[in-house]
């Protein structure tokens, strides 16, 4: 019999990747009009009727500069919200995979951080992404699976390469922090490794614990950005390197938020492929997202500076 899965965040970029990566399945998708993780009453209930084997949380408060205002209501959502699904997942005996951030750490290392690197974050956002982590970790400490990502894109939601697409037709050149080092990572490898690892985890094969889902190799935001001039056949070079003193945000950026991912191999996992190599499988679909048949114009004017998108946290 194969097992159930309740996706909580289904409307959301990652979450409707999962989706997509569990058709035919027997999967329940759930957005924010469906489930308000911070209605603890709501989240057991639904939890308890669905009695799903796996859990995969898509659910989260991504806006990371308002955080920096609003972050009691961020920790309702990332903190007690998670708190009340994990503690749902507990009695229902169901596997939770818990998606968090790279925001987690302090940014400031100069190797990838490994699944057990201490943390230290220094952003609103940050802090209550952790306090989700340690509430599910707490509460499932057997089937618990805290899985960190960054710098995610896809065709389901705004991020940075999305950007990057429009802005490629509408600027002549752009001006983009290239002393941000990070993991770009497509929604469509992580689901993938999403339901791997749920499935793993239903197995014995996959412990609970803390995972590293990024795609693999490192680069700036500058570099990603000539990398998605490149692969549409634009001149890299119109991508001009800035720093990100230059596009100062509310919420400071971590210098390097590469992640290590030693725990996949350990469990006989294949840890995920070179990023390069997914933004040019992920590139032709985002580009028809972008740019739908006859709807492109070609203005350039002037010059822009562009970091993280709104988007920017998983």
């Amino acid at each position: 019999m194969s097992p159930s899965w309740l996706v909580t965040g289904a409307g959301g970029m990652l979450g409707r990747e999962v989706m997509t990566r569990l058709a035919g399945r027997d999967a329940l998708g759930l957005g924010r009009s469906g489930l308000d993780l911070t209605d603890a009453e709501a989240v057991a209930a639904t939890v308890a009727g669905a009695r799903p084997d796996v859990v995969v949380n898509c659910a989260a408060w991504t806006a990371v500069d308002d955080a920096e205002t609003c972050e009691g209501e961020a920790l309702r959502i990332n903190g007690e919200g998670a708190s009340h699904l994990a503690r749902a997942c507990a009695r229902a005996g169901s596997v939770l995979l818990h998606v968090s951030t790279d925001y987690v750490f302090a940014g400031d290392a100069t190797a990838p951080y490994p699944e057990d690197a201490p943390t230290g974050p220094r952003t609103a956002y940050g802090r209550t992404k952790l306090a989700g982590e340690r509430a599910v970790r707490a509460l499932l400490p057997r089937t618990g699976h805290v899985v960190r990502t960054a710098w995610l894109y896809g065709a389901g939601g705004a991020n940075f390469v999305r950007t990057m697409i429009r802005m490629e037709s509408a600027r002549e050149h752009l001006d983009v922090v290239d002393d941000q080092r990070g993991q770009p990572t497509w929604t469509a490898d992580l689901a993938d490794r999403l339901v791997r690892l749920g499935e793993a985890a239903l197995a014995g094969a996959a412990p609970a614990g803390y995972w590293h889902g990024t795609n693999a190799g490192h680069g700036t935001w500058c570099e990603l950005a000539r990398e998605t001039f490149r692969l549409l056949g634009a001149d890299p070079a119109r991508v001009r390197a800035t720093t990100s003193a230059a596009y100062v945000r509310p919420a400071p950026r971590p210098a390097y938020s590469v992640l290590g991912h030693g725990r996949w191999r350990e469990a006989g996992l294949e840890p995920m492929r070179e990023w390069r190599a997914a933004l040019a499988e992920a590139l032709p679909g985002l580009v028809a997202t972008e740019r739908p048949e006859g709807a492109r114009g070609r203005e350039r004017r002037g010059s822009a500076a562009w970091a993280r998108s709104a988007g920017d946290g998983p």
